[in-house]
């Protein structure tokens, strides 16, 4: 295994995101013009991406206006800015106030909360209570306050909600001993303890829960694993002599035939941009810009703990500022070719994240296979993936996040769950009513998390229509005289108030992205269309309060028409706002959507009602869904993979038997 190695290269492309000199030109820039105080910290700095049209008119060599998008929070005006930079100008384009709203949770405030908290007397009192007088091995984890009334409105201040944990000691697992019923509310301007919440002493739990092999033990207390480590695991070698067979220019990538653009954002993290197949001397666009748009994570236990743990970890931190440096052979594996991830701190320098997103290749199995059983001839070619991923960790979770293209022109994306579950504490003898006993005294609370993946599609062109469609048996008559058809029927979505849809397995119910205006060879709207995998929706009620603000999740599918300004299916800042924002706002205009440039929206859910298996870490939980050619082809496009040599058998096919 090797790392393959990362050229310097200058900035050629619209879509490439900013450099670390670009993004701290932008800083200065608006430092300078509008005269920024200490106080004025920078939440986010982005590219503030050129107009779709013109990326995909642009040429090589072409001028690119370079801009930033950057949003601040003036701390000693308690307000909220926006402003769009040009870099290649060396001005400020926009400036203007943005009332009631709370960007993301800063890094320096996530970090510091926990130093102040520790000094607080009642916070102190109720650890004492506890039997806890040394702090130094207490965890916090400001939690987002989300908005319950008109208390976390956000005019009214800039708020989170920490929660404590215990290390039974130095090094040890700093989720293993949750402090039941202490909750805090914390004011980021002002940087003090507004309240602490004392709801009850629970006993802390007694047990060690490390990640090692003796981390868990039997009720006895003799370890659950008491050989240690397994010792009969071999190496595995993945091995590529001649390299990889990607090539790499910048941020644009093509391998076999496809060509795409990697990017990376602080709120979005990895971003894929101009995803085509080449196809008849050409690349046919398909995807212009896919990322996660948000997540939502909804508890659902009422305690007094935990019934406000609903957090939007895009709008109400940013993936991307929390993407880990990935490591070859732990991470990744096989032959890397790895991209950085710039982000900015909160005075407005540049921090470079190395390796924030890993790409290689992986063998998938068969691509596809034929036994000839009269010929004994066998065709079989091996089926190989590009992996494009980046995960992050956010409090006691982690996310990857996994963008899969496949040769057979199949786009697959999956989101990876690990880390810790956060837990709470019951009292011995206590079996919790809302959550599932995972180690004395611990206990995992039933919640889900929710995906909503923005997919600005090209499929031949910017002219898409959307369909649903679905498989039903045809009635009992002379259509179907021996009871055994069924037909696939097609439902255009005219509109937006048409276009919001939730799955439906027993219909076999799939989505399919058309282009009216570019047939295939038998004469239909060439297509892609989007298989649903694993999916729920939430079991809050209508009138939660959560609910209000998480809208998208109530939908798997949402199409609309395409507006830049329209990013994120929970709105542009969720956190302490009130609801209503994102795509339900974005589809009161009721828009057209056939055969123009539209956005599809799906939203997917893990249900998660948390196992003894997955403490005191989570094997990792998978999700997510597949986009696969439908007629945008004239047939099966992987035909042209060449086969490997150890398959060559034709005519040597051992074992044959007649029959079926």
């Amino acid at each position: 295994m090797q790392t393959v190695s990362k050229p310097a290269v200058a900035v050629h492309h619209p879509l490439d995101p900013l450099t670390a000199e670009e993004l701290e030109s932008a800083s200065g820039i608006l430092k300078r013009e509008q005269k920024l105080a200490d106080s004025a910290r920078f939440v986010t700095i982005t590219l503030k991406e050129p107009a779709k049209a013109d990326v995909l008119a642009w040429k090589a060599g072409q001028p690119v206006d370079r801009r930033a998008f950057v949003v601040l929070r003036e701390r000693a005006e308690r307000k909220a800015y926006e402003a769009v930079v040009s870099i290649s100008e060396d001005r400020v384009i926009s400036w203007r106030e943005m009332p009631n709203v709370q960007p993301s949770i800063m890094l320096e405030e996530f970090l510091a909360s926990e130093d102040v908290i520790k000094q607080d007397p009642r916070w102190q009192e109720a650890m004492r209570k506890r039997g806890i007088t040394e702090f130094d091995l207490v965890v916090l984890d400001p939690w987002a306050l989300g908005y319950n009334g008109p208390e976390d409105a956000p005019e009214r201040g800039r708020f989170v909600r920490p929660l404590t944990w215990l290390r039974s000691g130095p090094g040890e697992h700093s989720y293993a001993q949750p402090v039941e019923g202490l909750v805090v509310r914390f004011d980021l301007d002002k940087m003090e303890v507004v309240d602490v919440e004392d709801h009850g002493v629970v006993p802390l739990p007694k047990k060690r829960a490390n990640y090692t092999s003796d981390g868990i033990t039997r009720p006895d207390n003799v370890p659950y694993f008491p050989d240690g480590l397994r010792k009969d695991l071999k190496p595995i070698e993945i091995t590529q002599p001649e390299g990889a067979s990607f090539q790499v220019e910048g941020n644009l990538v093509t391998w076999q035939k496809w060509s795409l653009r990697v990017g990376f954002t602080p709120r979005e993290g990895l971003v894929v941009y101009t995803v085509g197949y080449q196809d008849q001397g050409r690349v046919r666009p398909i995807l212009y810009r896919g990322s996660v748009s948000e997540m939502f994570i909804p508890y659902g236990d009422p305690s007094p703990t935990h019934h406000r743990k609903n957090v939007f970890d895009m709008g109400e931190y940013g993936v991307g500022m929390l993407c880990n440096s990935l490591e070859l052979g732990c991470d990744c594996l096989g032959e890397i070719r790895y991209f950085d991830g710039v982000v900015n701190d909160n005075d407005g320098k540049p921090m470079t994240i190395k390796n924030a997103i890993c790409m290689h290749e992986e063998d998938y199995g068969i691509l596809w296979k034929h036994t000839d059983f009269r010929t004994e001839e066998v065709e079989v070619r091996r089926s190989r993936r590009l992996v494009v991923s980046a995960i992050a960790t956010v409090g006691n979770y982690e996310y990857g996040y996994f963008w899969y293209f496949y040769q057979d022109g199949g786009i697959g994306y999956e989101i990876k769950m690990s880390g810790v579950m956060s837990n709470g504490a019951v009292a011995e003898g206590v079996k919790p009513e809302y959550g599932t006993l995972v180690a004395p005294g611990v206990y995992g609370p039933n919640h889900q998390h929710f995906f909503n993946v923005r997919l600005d599609m090209t499929v031949d062109g910017v002219g898409n229509s959307v369909y649903e469609c679905n498989s039903e048996a045809v009635p009992p008559g002379p259509k179907n005289p021996h009871g055994n058809a069924w037909w696939v029927k097609q439902q255009l979505l005219e509109r937006e108030s048409e276009a919001q849809r939730i799955i439906d397995p027993l219909a076999a119910r799939y989505w399919k992205i058309v282009n009216p205006e570019q047939l295939n060879g038998v004469g239909d709207p060439v297509a892609y269309k989007l298989m649903p995998g694993e999916n729920v929706l939430p079991f809050y009620q209508p009138d939660a309060p959560a609910l209000a603000r998480a809208g998208f999740a109530t939908k798997h599918l949402w199409v609309t028409g395409y507006d830049p300004d329209e990013m994120f299916a929970a709105g542009d800042y969720p956190n302490q706002h009130p609801g209503g924002a994102g795509l339900p706002e974005y589809v009161k205009g009721d828009r057209p959507l056939e055969n123009t440039d539209v956005v599809v929206w799906y939203s997917f859910g893990a249900h998660h009602p948390v196992r003894p298996e997955e403490w005191p870490v989570m094997p990792v939980k998978y999700i997510g869904f597949h986009l696969i050619p439908q007629g945008f082809f004239d047939g099966n496009p992987a035909l042209d993979v060449p086969t490997v040599e150890q398959c060559n058998h034709n005519g040597q096919h051992h074992g044959q038997h007649n029959g079926h």
